[in-house]
Order: structure tokens, then C-alpha cells, then sequence
């Protein structure tokens, strides 16, 4: 049960992975941590699994597709309803079948990489931006990926972000998103720059897969993931980093900041530095968002 004394901790994909276990190590830091899963099956067997690794875990659960944005407004709503603020809001969850090979809808007709990886995020961000103003230190985390830099030269197509006019490609769908959430980090965290809010942006490096989750994969492609998993960092040790930006105390605490899994602060390229793109990047944003705020 929340006590008085428990921060509010919201975050996506919470049901597996880095979610699941960043979920876990916050609850041991005396967060009262809000579950937003997809699937209810699945988000209830990691409560369980938490619950055993930690009996006295305060969770709650709320089930939403982040690429469906009524969806998202309608668990906002029952969130304000249940709860007078927010401490921490972690926008985990994102959408990268390895697998995938056409372009997939949502029922309200977006692209579901766009809707997921950055719609989503953008619009809870902006619904939850009222409960975090009432935190005496609100936070807010973004994720990016470390795979940019394989990217140097990928923008996001502000004609045709969600792939309708040009061929379809997983990877650079992907890594368009994430582009828009470093951009966003920017933006927001300049909006803000006069509240209680502070906003930043993780660098998430390769991760093990479970491969298992791809049973179409071909068996190269198995092969090749086996040997980047010798390199990649564990669920558990990326979720250290959440964990960290979400409770650790700084003299100036950091605002509109992009770091690594060191947690040293690293830059975007240059088209994502720039501040003329931003604006652009934005504009485009707005136009998905009625709910879109300028301060």
C-alpha cells in the first residue's frame, strides 16, 4: 500500500525487460511504482514475479497501448483519479520488432513505431504534466538508443514520418522515433526550465534480446544476435541507470541532459542539436497532439 512517504514512480512497459526490472529496483527504493502495460496476462505474472522477489512492492497497474492515444487519455484519466501527483515518469515502453517487415496501423490509423515510440510518449508526458507540477521535484525520463550513432545521417522525414509515400524500414522507423524523443528532451526541458520539473534523456545501449520472442527470425539472424549478446549490458544493469536518474539527489540537478549507461552526458549530432530543426520536429508533433502545450 502507498504511504505518505512513497514517491510516485509512472512507467511504460513495465511487464518485461528493462521496465520489469526498473519496476523491481524502485519499489526496493520505497517508490510506489505505477505499472502501464499492454497486456494484462502478462503484466500480472510480473507482478507476481516482483512480488516474490520483493513482498513488500507498492505497485499499481493501469493497461494501455501506448500506440493508442484514446487509450492513453482514458488512463490518464482513471490515473488523476487515483492520484493527487507524480513524482517520476519513465517513457520505457517502445516498439522494435526486429522481424518486421511492412507497415502495421493502429485502429486510429497511425504508423505503430511513430505512435508508440514518440506519439505515445509525447502525449502522456503532456496529460501528466499537471500531476508532476503538484511533485516538489518532478522528473521526467526519456529513452533513446545508443544504435544512432550507427545513424549519422538519418533525420526525421517531416513529410512522411510514418512511412506512407516511401518503403517501409524497421530500423530507420526505429531510430526516426528515437531521434524525436532526444528532440523532444531538448524542447520540454526548456519549456520547463522554470518549474519543478526537470526532463532528460537516456542513451540505452545494446540490450540483450530474448530471441525467443522472434520465432520467425531466420537462423542467421539468430546467430548474429547470439554474439552481440556477449557485449550487451543486462536488463538489470540499464535498469540501474532509471533508477538512478529517478532518485538521486544533485546540488543543480540536470535538465535537458542526454547520457549514457556511465551516466556522463553525451551530445546528439548536429541535425539533432540544432535548435531550428527542433522547432521543427515539434511542429510536426503538434499537429498529432490537440492537447499540445506552449508555455
Amino acid at each position: 500500500m502507498i504511504t505518505d512517504n512513497n514517491k510516485i514512480a509512472l512507467i511504460t512497459g513495465a511487464n518485461s525487460g528493462i521496465g520489469k526490472e526498473a519496476t523491481l529496483q524502485l519499489a526496493r527504493e520505497g517508490f510506489h511504482v505505477v505499472m502501464v502495460c499492454r497486456n494484462e496476462k502478462r503484466a500480472q505474472t510480473a507482478i507476481k514475479d516482483i512480488k516474490n522477489s520483493y513482498p513488500e512492492a507498492s505497485l499499481d497497474l493501469f493497461i494501455a497501448d501506448m500506440a493508442e492515444l484514446n487509450a492513453i487519455r482514458t488512463m490518464v484519466n482513471k490515473f488523476k483519479t487515483a492520484y493527487d501527483h507524480l513524482d517520476v515518469l519513465i517513457n520505457n515502453a517502445a516498439l522494435f520488432d526486429i522481424t518486421q517487415k511492412q507497415r502495421n496501423l493502429t485502429s486510429e490509423g497511425l504508423e505503430t513505431i511513430w505512435a508508440t515510440n514518440h506519439l505515445g510518449p509525447v502525449l502522456l508526458t503532456t496529460l501528466l504534466l499537471e500531476s508532476l507540477m503538484q511533485s516538489k521535484e518532478g522528473r521526467i525520463l526519456n529513452i533513446a538508443s545508443k544504435g544512432l550513432l550507427a545513424k549519422p545521417f538519418l533525420k526525421v522525414d517531416l513529410k512522411d514520418p510514418e512511412f506512407e509515400n516511401r518503403a517501409f524500414n524497421v530500423v530507420n522507423a526505429y531510430y526516426q522515433s528515437k531521434i524525436a524523443q532526444i528532440m523532444y528532451t531538448y524542447w520540454l526541458s526548456k519549456q520547463l526550465s522554470t518549474t519543478n520539473i526537470s526532463v532528460n534523456c537516456f542513451r540505452v545501449p545494446a540490450v540483450k534480446v530474448d530471441i525467443d520472442r522472434y520465432p520467425d527470425l531466420s537462423s542467421f539472424m539468430k546467430w548474429v544476435y547470439k554474439q552481440k549478446a556477449k557485449a550487451a549490458a543486462s536488463p538489470t544493469s540499464i535498469a540501474n541507470n532509471y533508477v538512478y536518474w529517478a532518485s538521486h539527489q544533485w546540488d543543480n540537478k540536470p535538465n535537458g541532459k542526454y547520457f549514457d549507461e556511465k551516466n556522463n552526458y553525451v551530445k546528439g549530432n548536429k541535425y539533432i542539436e540544432k535548435e531550428e530543426n527542433i522547432q521543427d520536429v515539434m511542429g510536426l508533433t503538434k499537429s498529432y497532439i490537440p492537447e499540445w502545450k506552449d508555455f
